[in-house]
């Protein structure tokens, strides 16, 4: 831990709480229907769309339609990215002359990236056309984006509105949070990727001759247009196979600190638009501490973890270049242009946002920096989380915490004058359940089935490490991996499709429920006995439930995970 590595972390943080009034506030703007900047450029296209797809802006849904219109979109989605790659080899924008993928893994890719997972059991600059990545998956990257937006907005409606049977329009809040935001934001960041050097064409792979001697083929394409929407939609899924530890996506230190900021900048000023559209901006900034203190503990753990040498290495001859680095800490699996704190606060970004992409290996971190990253997709992935998934997924531990408030004082609980009931509880706890089945559901189906075991390249604790971690990325559409565990099987492939599935839907549904309840609610003035949700006691609470709720579902299969293999490594034995 240098104080190098702590002005990059704070410099980090500075810039990532200056957007959140900024960014958030024009959110506000935009799901309100208030002008903005963008409205004479982007307006007549919106209006153009909306008469395109029939579509009456004005009109309304229920929370039950609401949810009909975002499965049909999303199944939509998913059917033409399946066919975009099925058939990559038939359409033109090849010039790597990429065959159609299998079944298993065309199903992988679609419902991975139509979930904003970007799982990928495949390597992008090998097995997809550039059609795929531009037609198929970067258009998914903003559409999946705009979906996890669309329904927090949603919800929010149904905090604020009274006596509403209606919680807005699906499609009109798909085609605001894309034109309004995603798609400014990402040519902005576009440009600011190739100024830095990241390819951006649609020419043949390069061969060129190494300083040794040898030809080598260099894959370029659309790379900085799909590399913006992954990191502001918390996509992450990279065009080349090792994501943004490759040179050609992540060239610079700069690009490195803004691709880092991108990745939490929107889920982080979503809770100013909370605020601002709940009437109270307290609410917003509440949340936001929430997440900034879980986050922050995260990272000093994740970066005092990887800071440390390892003890396995250190009876061993090793040469002096090699005793520098480990005396530095673990430097395995981390690029030496980025060191260990910017891996560091990357890899504690990517979890708790819900993001994936990664610039170094999480498979190389220590047994205890893989462990805080595990946790932070095992709580949900609430820690900012992905855009609306995090504030969403948030909002269910607040449910959670006002009612068991409510409970402790003997009173209805009540938020943001709405009265929580047994309906919104049961509804919350759903949400709640997805994760731990995911995890240890369909793990422990991996573990005791040939197939799926056979994924796990090591033996002991490290090994169920892969798992935990693969089916926790999966549920909680992260779509990062320790790089060990063998993704690109038939079983694992479908598995892993599957659960990418469960972890989305069946967590959005219950929460469009939740909203189509409250918003039929009248509001209920505050009285004494009402609990103020904006406090320090407040905070404290939505803290201690989310980690209560992780800590007793996950603990124990951890402790045969990751903690025994950090007791093993402190005490010589490695396996």
């Amino acid at each position: 831990m240098t104080i190098q590595g702590l002005g990059q972390l704070a410099l980090f943080l500075a810039l990532l709480v200056a957007a959140v009034p900024v960014l958030g506030g024009y959110m506000a703007r935009v799901f309100t229907g208030e002008p903005v900047l963008l409205q004479p450029v982007v307006g007549p296209l919106e209006r153009g769309i909306y008469r395109l797809a029939g579509i009456n802006p004005g009109r309304e849904q229920n929370w039950s339609a609401y949810a009909t219109s975002l499965l049909a979109f999303n199944l939509l989605g998913a059917l033409l990215l399946y066919g975009e790659v099925r058939l990559q080899g038939l359409l033109p924008f090849n010039p790597g002359g990429a065959s159609g993928v299998s079944p298993a893994l065309a199903f992988n890719i679609a419902a991975s990236f139509v979930t904003n997972t970007n799982w990928q059991a495949y390597s992008g600059e090998q097995a997809l056309s550039l059609l795929s990545q531009m037609l198929g998956v970067t258009v998914q990257n903003f559409l999946s984006a705009a979906t996890g937006i669309a329904l927090l907005m949603a919800l929010i409606r149904g905090l604020t509105r009274r006596c509403s049977k209606t919680i807005g329009n699906f499609y009109v809040d798909v085609v605001r949070g894309t034109l309004y935001l995603l798609l400014p934001l990402s040519v902005v960041m576009a440009l600011f990727l190739v100024w830095q050097g990241v390819p951006q064409t649609l020419v043949s792979p390069a061969t060129v001759t190494t300083l040794e001697g040898p030809t080598q083929i260099l894959p370029e394409g659309p790379v900085a247009s799909q590399l913006a929407i992954k990191q502001l939609g918390s996509n992450g899924g990279g065009f080349y196979n090792a994501n943004s530890a490759h040179p050609f996506e992540n060239p610079t230190p700069l690009a490195n600190l803004i691709q880092t900021w991108a990745i939490l900048a929107i889920a982080a000023a979503l809770t100013f638009t909370f605020g601002r559209m709940v009437g109270d901006q307290r609410q917003g900034w509440a949340l936001f501490t929430v997440m900034a203190v879980l986050f922050s503990l995260g990272l000093a753990a994740t970066w005092w973890c990887e800071s440390q040498p390892n003890p396995l290495l250190a009876g061993l001859n090793l040469d002096q270049h090699a005793s520098s680095l480990q005396a530095g800490g673990n430097m395995e699996g981390k690029e030496v242009r980025f060191g260990i704190a910017a891996s560091a606060l990357w890899a504690t970004a990517t979890t708790a946002a819900s993001n994936g992409s990664v610039n170094a290996m999480h498979d190389s971190f220590t047994p205890l920096g893989g462990l805080v990253l595990m946790i932070n997709m095992k709580l949900g992935e609430v820690i900012f989380g992905g855009v609306g998934a995090g504030l969403y997924g948030m909002l269910v531990f607040v449910i959670i915490t006002v009612f068991i408030a409510g409970l402790m004082v003997g009173r209805t609980p009540e938020y943001l004058g709405k009265k929580i009931e047994s309906r919104e509880i049961k509804l919350a706890v759903l949400a709640l359940l997805v994760v731990p089945v995911g995890v240890l559901g369909f793990g422990a189906l991996s573990l005791v089935i040939p197939a799926g075991a056979a994924a796990i390249s090591q033996p002991g604790p490290h090994g169920l490490s892969q798992l935990l971690y693969a089916y926790a990325s999966a549920v909680g559409n992260n779509g990062s991996a320790f790089a060990g565990f063998g993704a690109d099987s038939t079983y694992q492939e479908t598995m892993i499709g599957v659960v990418v599935l469960l972890g989305r839907y069946l967590t959005m549904i219950p929460l469009l429920a939740i909203a189509g309840s409250l918003a039929a609610k009248k509001l209920v003035p505050p009285s004494a006995g009402t609990l103020p949700t904006h406090g320090p006691l407040f905070i404290s609470l939505v803290m201690g439930v989310i980690l209560i709720v992780g800590g007793l579902t996950f603990f124990p299969a951890l402790a045969l995970g990751p903690v025994v293999e950090h007791l093993a490594m402190i005490h010589g034995n490695s396996f």
